[in-house]
This record gives structure tokens, sequence and C-alpha cells, in this order.
């Protein structure tokens, strides 16, 4: 195999400020709370200081939002669109400043955040800025619902932004998000986009802290909706906690996705299908495919070709444009992911690697495949949330299935088959959200994405999207 000279993106391209406040009303303020610092995860080196937000400083942003939405819900909505075009186009233009922001402050490659992340968060505003005047063909009514509290994740931090941000105000929402205390940089970014935007002060207030900020974000008596990627286990917290408050909740919660490869498949397509599924942004996605299911009668020749193409894949530099595999986003998801693997080779599984060297600064953990797993092991039960997957066997469709089903989880699955009878039998039996077929990992803004069981209810995306942020009691249905 050739070597690959690097291929270093620039970091000149963006300037990361020593510190950061939090944006409120069009403007950034300091904080009450405690700063914390980011830093960059394939270096361990800091990034900036940010500021935390109280429930005081919360209070503030949701006060802006109230005030804001007044006159931006009043607002028609071919105006509104023309905000929400404006800033689809500075994200296009400042594109490359925001994909090694990105990296930089998540881990992940430069490829992916260039040639996946920011397309794919500027065609969510272009998206829902054409719906901000065609609300009344939705079928969901068309009166906004107030202020929408969003609290977003750090495996996509500038794309969840966009799925929560954009349907929001093309519905004449106002917006406090939180992103996560691991990537804030992005988000805080995408506030000076608003200021370059013109968008009218308080439509959208950004507070950055850790878990107590979210939770007072979520609280808070004046927030109408909140809308929380994440975790299951607080994904709980925040369903118990809004009960009976009268609040609209979406919740896009964990997965364990079964990627269901059949005899009949085209191999060498599902190999590449099963490596994206898993491997790309390290694993850290909801709806990776972390659990392979093979026909017994091609299992070894898959797994051959599986472990040949991991054998290519290049770990390094995120900012490296010939990387595949970044680092791991925090110490604390490493040290799961080590237990968890642990705990599988504990329990009985084999586990593989290629061999690749590790950098001895930051987190990094390699593509990793266990077989023998059976359905018992933690490793194919528990979301693992990095690029670890489990290899499980079946012989018969109905097994497949049945094998696929067994999880407490139901946000994706895929299905590779040349058969389009056997495609629509398996999709209509499996209970999942979103069903992939011969592909997976795709996303389009018009497409709506959601979960079953205990990965969360709510769709994000498409016209399904808006239906999260409209109050279809106002009569205009």
């Amino acid at each position: 195999m050739f070597e690959y000279a690097p291929a270093p993106e620039s970091r000149d391209v963006v300037d990361i400020k020593p510190s950061y406040g939090l944006f409120v009303n069009g403007e950034f303020v300091d904080g009450s709370g405690s700063a914390f610092k980011t830093i960059n995860p394939a270096s361990e080196e800091k990034l900036a200081e940010i500021a935390a937000a109280s429930a005081a400083d919360v209070d503030l942003a949701v006060q802006a939002a109230r005030k804001a939405f007044t006159t931006w819900s009043a607002m028609p909505g071919a105006e509104r669109a023309k905000y929400l075009f404006r800033i689809a186009r500075i994200i296009q233009e400042r594109a490359r400043e925001l994909a090694v922001l990105e990296s930089l402050d998540n881990g992940k490659p430069i490829r992916e955040s260039r040639d996946v992340d920011l397309p794919l968060v500027a065609a969510h505003f272009f998206y829902y800025a054409g719906w901000a005047d065609k609300l009344q063909y939705a079928g969901y009514g068309t009166r906004p619902l107030g202020v929408a509290g969003q609290v977003i994740p750090w495996n996509f931090p500038l794309l969840m932004l966009a799925w929560k941000i954009a349907p929001a105000l093309a519905c004449g929402n106002t917006v406090v998000l939180k992103p996560a205390e691991t990537t804030p940089l992005t988000a805080l970014l995408f506030a000076e986009i608003c200021q370059q935007a013109d968008l009218p002060p308080g439509v959208v207030n950004i507070v950055t802290g850790a878990g107590e900020t979210g939770a007072a974000v979520v609280n808070h008596p004046d927030v109408d909706k909140v809308a929380f990627t994440g975790s299951t286990e607080v994904g709980r917290l925040i369903a118990r906690s809004v009960a009976g408050t009268g609040k609209k909740v979406t919740l896009e919660l964990g997965g364990k996705a079964a990627n269901i490869v059949y005899e009949d498949a085209a191999l060498d397509q599902a190999v590449e299908g099963i490596v994206n599924g898993i491997f790309f942004n390290q694993g850290h996605v909801c709806c990776a495919g972390s659990r392979l299911l093979v026909q017994e009668s091609i299992a070894g020749e898959l797994l051959a070709s599986l472990k040949r193409r991991l054998g290519t894949l290049r770990m390094g530099d995120p900012l490296d444009k010939n990387t595949d595999i970044g680092a791991i986003n925090s110490a604390a998801q490493l040290a799961k992911i080590r237990e968890l693997s642990d705990a599988g080779e504990q329990e009985g599984a084999e586990r593989w690697s290629p061999a690749c060297a590790i950098p001895a600064q930051g987190f990094w953990f390699p593509p990793t495949i266990f077989t023998g797993v059976a359905q018992s092991h933690r490793i194919a039960r528990e979301e693992i949330f990095g690029p670890v997957l489990s290899v499980l066997t079946f012989r018969t469709p109905a097994e497949a299935v049945e094998k696929a089903n067994n999880t407490p989880f139901g946000l994706s699955a895929g299905v590779w088959t040349e058969k389009a009878s056997l495609m629509l039998w398996t999709a209509d039996r499996l209970r999942a959200g979103v069903i992939w077929s011969n592909t997976f990992n795709r996303f389009d803004p018009t497409s709506p994405f959601g979960g079953y069981k205990e990965s969360g209810y709510g769709r994000e995306g498409g016209r399904h999207g808006l239906e999260a942020y409209l109050d279809a009691r106002d009569g205009s249905l």
C-alpha cells in the first residue's frame, strides 16, 4: 500500500478567540457561572475559555427570546425566509472556516466536516427557508409555539444546531440553544453569523455550559418547547421534568442499529456500507450500524473482506485530508469505549483491530470488530458510541428480524439485498424509525428522522419536522 504524504488543512482560516461569552439578545455577554475550557481532542491543547451560563443567565436569554417572539412570530413568513436564506448563504461562504473549527473542537476528520456536515447544515437552512411562507400547506397549523429551548450533543455540533434552529425559526419561534460543553465553538461562530445576517436581537440566543445549564433551559417555566438530542438516560430525565407542564417535547436519543446483510447482497458494496455505518465520525453517531447481522453462509467471506478494508483506513490528525478515523471527542467518552470493549472480551467475544499507529497525544481508539458475539453481551445491547462493531450471524430472514428487534432502541437499521421483495419484507418488520436500503447513514433535509422505543419520539427534518414547532390546535388545519 502506498504511503500518503500529509495533506493538512490550514488552521489559519479560522480565528479562535482566547475566550467566549454567552450570546444573548444579539450580543455577546459575560456569564456568571465558572468558565471552562474547550480542548482539541486530537492534541489535548486548550482552544478557548468558555463562559458558563447560570440559571440567572438562562433566564435573561429566555426573556430576550420571549420579547423577540412578539415581532418575529408576527413577521410574514416570506420575510422570515429572507433571514434563513441569508444565514444559509453565509454558512456556505464561511464553510471552510466552520469545517476547520468543527474538526478542531470535535476531533472528526476534515473530510467529513467539509464534505458531509457543512453541506447538510446549509441545506437545512435553505430547505426550511422555503417552508416559512408555506406553513398552511404542511398540515400542522400555522401558529408557532413560542420560545424553544434546545439542547444539542457533541457528535454533530453544527448539524444538530441546524436541525433544531432552522425549523424553529421558519415556524416563527425564537430559540435558546445550549451546545455541548465539549464542542461549543461552532455554535458561537454561528452566533456571529446571526449578527452578520442582521437577525433581530433575541431571535437566537446561545448559552454555554454543562448539564446544569441544559437543565435550566429545559425547566424554565417560560420555555414552550423542548428539543433534545443526546443520551437515553438524559432523555428520561427531561421527559420526567416536563411531564404535566404542557411543554411540547421532541427527544432524539440513543441507538443500537442493526445492519443486516443477506447472502445475495453485493458484498463489496455492503462492506463499504458497513464501514460507513459504524466508523464514520469515529462511531459517534446515534444511528450507527453498530450491530452487523450477516447471513451465516457468507459470514466468512464478508468478514475477510471487511478486515482487508479496515486495514486501509488511516487514523490520525483530523485536519489531514487523508484521515479516515479522527479522535474520540473526550477522555470520558474514550473511557466508556474502553470499558465496554473490555467487557466484550471478558464475556467471550473475539476482538480484532487492524495494525495502526496510535498518536501519543489526544484521545484515540482503533477501529475494532468483535466476532463470536451473543445477544446477551453488553457490546450487543448497550450503545458504545465509538468505532466498535459487534458481529452476529443468522440463518433465515425471520431470525435476522428477531435479532435486529431484540434491543430497547429503535432508531435506525440497514438492509442489504438484491431482492426488492426481501428488502420490503424485512423493512416492514423492523421496529426502527429510519431504514436504509443498500446504503447507510444517508441524510437529507427533506426526509424525516427519528426513532421509537428508547430512541425517543418526534421527527426532525422534512415536512414532519415542522410539527414539533407548530401548535396544531390553532384551528388553521
